[in-house]
């Protein structure tokens, strides 16, 4: 048990960070009910303006599943800037592990994102500067520069780039082997757009293909006796030849006449 009196407010906020640091979460969590007034924004809670408190409050909630709670610390405190990507890693956490708990399974990174877009981060723990894929906008901003001179870095520029951005050299390798793909996905479907807008221009100036035009079929001659005007077809007319006259050899109209 450790009363209030024995420690201050900013022995409190120390103790905290240190077993944060260390990651010892079940001692951080005794430590912290074992404090007056530990329920966050309860009144003549002296401990709710020392950001280490309040951050170590939501590591144990997160971390014992209650989310709720996560929120409410998360959305009732500004934090500083500092303290920001730790927080953030829990907020999306938590909902990642919510949507996992709904659906039975691991979340593929397509999910994943559509939870960031349905919860954005509070303003409390986001310095309003705008993040895709989870990149900030000057990162991206360095890395469309980086690629614009070189979309195939070796490893030593992988490394100097997450230098410079403060990611890790995966990172920037995923980042530029993303892009290399979306670039060729844009140029495949550029050509099929051009190729698209030929055969529109082309129908439009009237150079449709070639219609279908049957050759005529000769007519077959007329025999004696035929009248004039017979529905009957080639093929009725060509049957009647070769059943009336078996022994004949038709070459020419005269030899019928004659």
């Amino acid at each position: 048990m450790f009363p209030l009196p024995i420690f201050s407010p900013a022995q409190v906020a120390r103790v905290c960070e240190t077993l944060e640091e260390s990651g010892e979460i079940e001692r951080l969590g005794r430590f912290l009910w074992s404090l007056p007034a530990a329920l966050p924004g309860a009144p003549g809670d002296a401990l709710s303006c020392h950001e280490s408190v309040m951050r170590a409050r939501a590591l144990v909630a997160f971390h014992g599943g209650d989310f709720e709670a996560l929120y409410r610390i998360l959305q009732s405190h500004r934090f500083t800037r500092e303290s920001h990507a730790r927080l953030q890693a829990l907020w999306l956490g938590a909902h990642y592990r919510e949507a996992e708990r709904l659906r039975g399974r691991p979340l593929g990174a397509v999910e994943k994102y559509r939870i960031r877009k349905k919860f954005p981060l509070p303003r409390t723990i986001w310095d309003g500067e705008q993040k895709t894929h989870c990149f900030k906008e000057r990162t991206r901003n360095l890395l469309r520069e980086w690629y614009l001179q070189d979309p195939y870095p070796n490893p030593s520029r992988k490394r100097h780039l997450a230098q410079a951005t403060g990611l890790t050299p995966t990172q920037v390798g995923n980042w530029f082997k993303n892009r290399r793909q979306r670039d060729r996905a844009a140029s495949a479907k550029n050509r099929l757009q051009r190729d698209a807008d030929l055969i529109s221009r082309g129908n439009s100036l009237g150079c449709s293909p070639p219609e279908y035009h049957p050759a005529p079929q000769p007519s077959l001659p007329r025999y004696p006796g035929t009248p004039k005007g017979s529905d009957c077809s080639a093929g009725t007319e060509a049957r009647r030849v070769r059943t009336a006259t078996p022994d004949i050899s038709v070459s020419s109209d005269s030899e019928f006449e004659a």
